[in-house]
């Protein structure tokens, strides 16, 4: 062999920034295998040319890829490389994004408290047949489920034709983020005097949920987009812990406004919790306390007379 244009792994180390335990580990793990080794010695030998596979190594070990998926990134060519490095860094601005809401929401939550962020409510919710379709997912595929769930949905429903009685609404049977995964449902309600669903698709039920009372609270414009709603589902959990109910079922997102825009100012969105209402002297107090106070905001709750208007799909947000 000869090592003329081979660098021994002193140099090589020097070169392409890794440490010589680095380049040993490396070599065992089959992410970097040096072009000769020599076999009385045992000293590793690289080809020049090697360098710069070595800095990218070092790149993207700073970039926290696990050693495995960098050997995958770096067998599947450039392209594929660079796919995955955007994506990395879509993924590295979503978890940014939720750090810095997290931040704002604690330092909010120390200066005037949750309750003071957001207003919770009690309404009565009323019982409604429902057009369901539910997967289990986390965070990172929520946004194209409800993208195609709804538009599947809106399909089955023209073909009827439904008659809605409110808005499009998302429940959520657990934490729903990048570590967890959970059912996610996109709930359309409809009459159930009017036309029925027919030749529903596999996945997509038609559901019956009772009256119940909920918990609510709104967010309007960049407070309803993800990551800063997370603030007001914790407000809502707050609000009905401290006041000693009961969660009796899903959390809701409704979607009172929708644009299709997660940022647009004109956005409405309601957290939802049902509660149980005990009926003893403290909880009568609290329900009384949330009706009586006072909201300006237009009264969006369907009356008896079904709307034939397409209500809005929910954006993601948890």
């Amino acid at each position: 062999m000869d090592r003329r244009n081979l660098l021994p792994i002193g140099q090589f180390s020097q070169a392409s920034g890794l440490s010589v335990t680095a380049l040993r580990h490396y070599d065992v793990s089959g992410v970097l295998v040096p072009t000769f080794v020599d076999p009385v010695s045992g000293y590793r030998y690289y080809a020049r040319d090697l360098v710069r596979t070595a800095q990218s190594i070092r790149a993207l070990r700073q970039l926290d890829i696990p050693v495995e998926e960098v050997r995958r990134l770096l067998g599947g060519g450039d392209e594929a490389l660079a796919a995955a490095l955007h994506e990395h860094l879509r993924a590295a601005e979503r978890r940014l994004e939720v750090q810095r809401s997290a931040v704002h929401s604690l330092l909010s939550r120390l200066t005037e408290g949750a309750e003071m962020t957001h207003r919770v409510t009690v309404r009565q919710g009323a019982a409604e047949r429902i057009l369901v379709r539910g997967k289990t997912l986390d965070a990172s595929g929520l946004d194209a489920f409800l993208r195609d769930a709804y538009q599947e949905m809106y399909e089955v429903a023209g073909r009827g034709p439904l008659t809605f009685t409110g808005p499009a609404f998302v429940r959520f049977h657990g934490v729903c983020d990048d570590e967890s995964e959970t059912l996610v449902e996109a709930c359309l309600p409809f009459w159930e005097k009017g036309a029925q669903p027919t030749d529903l698709p596999e996945g997509m039920t038609v559901r019956e949920l009772p009256g119940i009372a909920l918990a609510c609270t709104e967010v309007e414009g960049a407070a309803a987009a993800y990551p800063r709603i997370l603030g007001a589902y914790d407000a809502v959990a707050e609000w009905i812990t401290k006041r000693g109910f009961t969660f009796v079922g899903p959390v809701r997102l409704v979607s009172r406004r929708w644009t299709g825009r997660p940022d647009d100012p004109a956005n409405r969105l309601e957290i939802a919790w049902p509660i149980d209402e005990a009926h003893d002297e403290a909880h009568d107090e609290a329900i009384d306390e949330a009706h009586d106070e006072p909201n300006d905001e237009p009264n969006d709750e369907p009356n008896d007379e079904p709307s034939e208007g397409r209500p809005a799909a929910p954006t993601p947000s948890a």
